[in-house]
């Protein structure tokens, strides 16, 4: 292996490969895991939440409070790991998700475990930064493809796995546990991160941006609950929407303002204002819209419209964690291999998005067994566009500004993610109304309490139920392929090819 001269390395041989994966990989991947998994395991367990501690009607806020949390943590994480060094920050977001997470199994009120999962996201957030910057710190530019897409496959085995295994726990050890583990899980990365080599940060005074970040929690979480009302599809609300994009508007005006007169700003405007950094954010916002919106929506419609069992539907979706996985390692190796970037994602999002369009038009004649390979093709290839983003961001924005890359590129995913998902739902619930508004309230109550609905219909008016939703689901797949073609045209348009 070979050095910079700042101690930085420049190219791995076989040797030196295997020992930054068994010896580094693993003090990254795990508070990735947790990072992930944090945010879908506990949906499985909230209605035994809201049996033991009441009010019912704030229980979404479980899941709410992390994602605000979280998004509003991520550029705090990225400045301080640029500035104070990123091992360092590393075992604060460690320490602070564990904390969070034992609040939250000591909770004795709906209120005390909502703030438990805000301390929780904030140490969630970190977590995911650091782990993203942490492979731009530790491994060099050329090598970087691999191990981003083995964190891709990470991220969507554990956000894909969370509701199942969140089940298992709260059936049989109660909705505590789910928080359980965090814990084991963090006390086991804390011992994995001190093997981390220590590098400095960029040294001098610290500058931290307190009125950027203010406003930047200003902006965020208005817009976050405004694709959470979204979700809700009540049109009494729409006042209640256009006052939180008001403020979210004035918040955005004043933390842009701010960051362009500071020296030290919470985001580096000139950095990711180039065009190599926000296409690249932006193509990530796309591709975890579709994605994100896909795993979301997908148990619904395989439960209600197709008749599959609870326990069937993680085998039916199997392929489909297995494929984004694959695709993304894949790419990642191509991109170690060969240096090209974009063109990987140029050739395979066509193809997933093809897949998308086939299930928009023609999944009513898609037998069941014939689905799980249709997931895994259109998720393969949705794979590839996966490790580009974190490469070409890294690339763009040097060493010094990693953390702040790689927050940007979780704030643009954590939104794409949001948005996909609100505006899915939104799609699904525009067709149901059209035809019958009672189909419509019918469908909302199947995503807030569950295929359970369907039994206290009669057998007529289910058919009836199952059958339009099968309609309306055609218009969801078509918008997750919308989100795909707006990532090729992204990919298309970003001015980095090779590293």
């Amino acid at each position: 292996m070979t050095v910079t001269q700042d101690g930085r390395p420049q190219a791995l041989d076989a040797r030196a490969r295997r020992a930054v994966f068994f010896g580094i990989f693993p003090s990254i991947m795990l508070p990735m895991f947790m990072s992930s998994l944090d945010q879908t395991i506990v949906a499985t367990a909230l209605p035994a939440i809201a049996a033991q501690l009441g009010e019912v009607e704030r229980v979404s806020w479980i899941v709410v409070a992390y994602l605000v949390a979280g998004t509003i943590a991520a550029p705090v994480y990225g400045r301080l790991g640029d500035a104070l060094g990123r091992r360092r920050m590393l075992f604060v977001a460690l320490a602070v998700s564990m904390a969070g997470s034992l609040v939250c199994i000591l909770s004795t009120s709906m209120l005390m475990i909502i703030a438990a999962r805000v301390i929780q996201g904030l140490g969630g957030g970190g977590l995911m930064t650091m782990a993203q910057s942490l492979i731009g710190e530790q491994i060099p530019a050329r090598e970087r493809g691999r191990y981003q897409g083995y964190l891709a496959a990470t991220f969507v085995t554990s956000s894909t796995i969370g509701p199942v295994v969140g089940g298992h726990l709260t059936q049989h050890f109660g909705w505590q546990a789910v928080f359980g583990v965090t814990v084991v899980a963090g006390c086991i990365a804390l011992g994995l991160a001190r093997r981390l080599p220590n590098r400095p940060g960029s040294g001098g005074r610290l500058q931290f941006d307190v009125w950027g970040t203010l406003f930047f929690a200003a902006f965020i979480t208005p817009v976050l609950l405004v694709l959470y009302q979204m979700q809700s599809f009540a049109l009494d609300r729409l006042w209640i929407i256009a006052v939180l994009l008001a403020l979210a508007g004035l918040a955005l005006v004043l933390f842009l303002r701010q960051e362009r007169r500071i020296s030290a700003p919470l985001l580096p405007l000139a950095v990711l204002s180039q065009p190599g950094i926000w296409r690249t954010c932006a193509m990530a916002a796309c591709i975890a819209g579709a994605l994100i919106s896909m795993i979301s929506f997908l148990p619904m419609y395989l439960q209600v419209v197709r008749g599959i069992g609870p326990a069937e539907i993680g085998f039916v979706m199997l392929p489909m964690t297995v494929g984004v996985g694959f695709g993304a390692m894949l790419t990642g190796r191509l991109i170690s291999a060969t240096g090209h970037t974009t063109i990987f994602s140029r050739c395979g999002l066509p193809v997933s998005a093809a897949g998308y369009a086939f299930l928009a038009f023609y999944s009513p004649a898609i037998r069941v067994e014939h689905l799980p390979w249709i997931f895994a093709l259109v998720s393969v290839f949705t794979g590839t566009g996966m490790p580009v983003v974190q490469m070409t961001v890294q690339s763009v924005a040097g060493p010094r500004f990693l953390g702040a890359a790689a927050a940007s590129v979780q704030i643009s995913r954590s939104m794409g993610a949001a948005f996909g998902t609100a505006l899915v739902g939104a799609v699904l619930f525009a067709t149901l109304a059209f035809q019958d508004s009672d189909l419509a309230r019918h469908f909302a109550e199947l995503v807030q309490r569950g295929p359970a609905v369907l039994a206290t219909l009669d057998e007529a008016r289910r058919a009836e139920v199952q059958r339009v939703i099968a309609t309306a689901f055609s218009g969801g797949f078509l918008t997750m392929c919308v989100f795909i073609l707006a990532a090729i045209g992204l990919a298309w348009w970003i001015p980095v090819k090779r590293i």
